[in-house]
Formats: C-alpha cells, structure tokens, sequence
C-alpha cells in the first residue's frame, strides 16, 4: 500500500468512528423529545425551501416510502405541515411548523451543549474548532455534490445549517 492509498485507509476509519462515536459522544438524549429523524429532517427543513416527499427523499437518499412515514409522523405531531406547491406545482411541499421549529431548537440546545463538553474534553481552542468546521463543511458540500444533491434540498452556496 503506498501512502497515498494509507492516508485514503486513515480517512475511511476515522469516518467510520466519527459517525459511530459523535452522537454518543456528547452525552444521552435525556430532555430532547424528537425523534432522531425528526430532529434530523427539521434540521435540513429550516433551512431550506418547502419540499415534496420525492425532494426529501432524494435529499436524504431514501426511499420515498421512508421519508413519507418519518413525515406522516412530523405531521401527527405537528412538527411540519402539508402546503400547495409556492411555484404552482401540482404535488404538495412541506415545511416545519413554529412548533417544530420551537422544538428543533429546544432539543438543539441540549445538544449544543454535548457538543460543548465534547470540544471542551478535547481541549480544542477556537482557531481549532474553526479550522474543523470549515474542512467538515468542505467535506458535507463534497459529498451532495457527489451524490448530486444541488437540486431542493441541498445547502449550495457554502452556506452551514444554522445551530
């Protein structure tokens, strides 16, 4: 293996435990109430334009059966609400309610302060957690563009999620 292919090796594992390890990592989900899709799916929601089930499901690379049921259920609770298409398209769009928007941001801040003590237990200082930020939103901005995800949906622009 020549160390260009090593460093490829390196970078697989540590995405591989990165995706395992972060969601633990910043402690158990006592007081947050969305459901991990939910809070998942809101998170791209509010920042983004309405969307129907086939944008999401593209969006989120499931199928649209997957996404239907995760949004049937956001529905129920009031978490989003069914819309006419803006542009005078023929499927209905979604979009988060004030409710859910009010929830993703009650349960974000239990998890902004996981992430917190988990930058804190590392020890990175500002000028770090910055540098991390940018190359990871390189990083998310490559990887829709891989999947082509420019259509609705994808963040374009360089822009990060709020929170």
């Amino acid at each position: 293996m020549d160390e260009h292919e090593s460093r490829l090796n390196d970078l697989e594992r540590e995405l591989t435990l990165l995706s395992r390890h972060f969601l633990g990592s910043r402690g158990p989900r006592i007081g947050q109430t969305l459901e991990r899709s939910a809070y998942v799916l809101l998170t791209r929601m509010e920042t983004s334009a309405p969307m129907t089930l086939k944008e999401l499901a593209h969006t989120f690379q499931v199928d649209v059966s997957t996404i239907s049921r995760q949004v049937n259920a956001m529905l129920r609770a009031g978490l989003v609400e069914r819309i006419a298409d803006p542009d005078g398209g023929i499927a209905r769009k979604y979009r988060p309610t004030e409710a859910g928007i009010a929830q993703l941001h009650a349960d974000r801040a239990i998890s902004l302060e996981g992430t917190g003590r988990l930058v804190e237990a590392i020890g990175w200082n500002p000028g770090t957690t910055e540098r991390f930020l940018t190359l990871l939103t390189e990083l998310n901005q490559g990887v829709e563009k891989l999947e082509v995800l420019s259509g609705p949906g994808s963040r374009g622009g360089g822009t990060p999620p709020a929170g």
